[in-house]
């Protein structure tokens, strides 16, 4: 199968009010959820002492993070008052436009299609909540629950609450409450794992539990890596099935170019595929203004439609089969993934 290294260009357009000093504290972490993913390059101390400075400053240079759009306000609204983000006209338009092409896509018609049994894990970045709506990564799990129903198991962390994830999955796994997990019980169903930055970290750390557990993951898939303190984003362990690896190269946090398989006799990688953005803009006035004046690229690739799509045609080929499909699959996933990405009439037209 052709590997490109860079994606063709697109065929479409994509309480009580807070005192002074939460204030000044609320624009450092701002600050901070963008400087720390440096901490691999930069020393830990230059780290705090921009922050230092910064909110000092703050009273002068910084007032302008206090005048964040009105979809900012809503960091911590529930992933649960968003249902199909398809149909849900309070989605937020930059949301919308980040799952179009998902949401056109033709529906699961069950009659006619097998299901299989999944848990579909994703990891948000930085400080963020898992239940902030303000990424798609969320939004996006709410998008799988409604298409594939009770048979997937969809669900958001985030990228510290790796201990949780696992301990939330093996309980979901062990379906006799026996307390360990025999051998099928841990394939039983499978696990896809997706992330964009810290979370992309993440997700591969949360793979390597698995196989300490020597439980499998049909598919890890990486948005822009960003690699946080003392993991590896760039290996991918052997009880990955298939891995791919989305990121662009710019920014304050350009992601990680390239993954490998600890094991290639193991892991199949899909592909480590560019994205770049300095010909056309992606829409991300979900994030606050320091994100989209300072690393707007590391979430032009979060926002980015054709990425989307892509993330669910590659869960669509793991999870949905029809009886010819089941004969030919080790063929044609391999074909249609090659199309989808290399092509330019991947995606469908408004």
């Amino acid at each position: 199968m052709v590997r490109p290294q860079e994606l063709p260009p697109r065929a479409f357009s994509p309480g009580s009010p807070p005192t002074k000093k939460p204030r000044d504290m609320r624009a450092a972490r701002e600050v901070y959820d963008i400087v720390v993913p440096f901490m691999g390059k930069v020393h830990t101390v230059v780290v705090v002492l921009l922050i230092l400075s910064l909110t000092c400053l703050s009273r002068l240079g910084i007032a302008h993070v206090q005048d964040i759009s009105s979809i900012a306000d809503v960091d911590h609204r529930g992933a649960g008052s968003i249902a199909d983000p398809c149909q849900d006209p309070s989605t937020p338009s930059a949301l919308r436009e980040a799952l179009r092409l998902v949401c056109l896509r033709e529906p699961v018609e069950v009659p006619n299609r097998s299901i299989r049994k999944a848990i579909i894990l994703g990891f948000v970045g930085g400080f963020v909540k898992r239940d902030d709506v303000k990424h798609p990564e969320v939004v996006f799990a709410k998008y799988l629950r409604s298409r594939y129903g009770s048979a997937v198991h969809a669900e958001v962390f985030g990228n510290h609450e790796g201990k949780k994830a696992v301990e939330d999955t093996i309980l979901r796994l062990d379906v006799d409450n026996g307390g360990s997990l025999t051998v099928a019980e841990k394939t039983q169903v499978k696990i896809i794992l997706y992330g964009h930055s810290w979370g992309a970290s993440e997700a591969l750390a949360f793979a390597r539990e698995l196989e300490r557990r020597g439980i499998p993951v049909a598919l890890t898939i990486q948005i822009d890596s960003v690699k946080k303190f003392g993991h590896d984003d760039r290996t991918v362990p052997a009880n990955v099935a298939k891995a791919v690896n989305f990121y662009q190269r710019k920014g304050l946090t350009p992601g990680q170019p390239l993954i490998v398989p600890a094991d290639a006799a193991q892991t199949k990688i899909l592909g480590n595929f560019q994205m770049k953005y300095e010909d056309h803009q992606v829409k991300c006035d979900n994030y606050r203004w320091v994100s989209r004046t300072f690393n707007k690229p590391h979430h032009e690739i979060e926002n980015d439609p054709q990425i989307w799509y892509q993330i669910a045609s590659l869960i669509d080929s793991e999870l949905l089969r029809t009886n010819a499909e089941i004969e030919g699959a080790a063929s044609s996933e391999a074909h249609v993934f090659e199309i989808n990405i290399a092509g330019q009439a991947e995606a469908p037209k408004n």
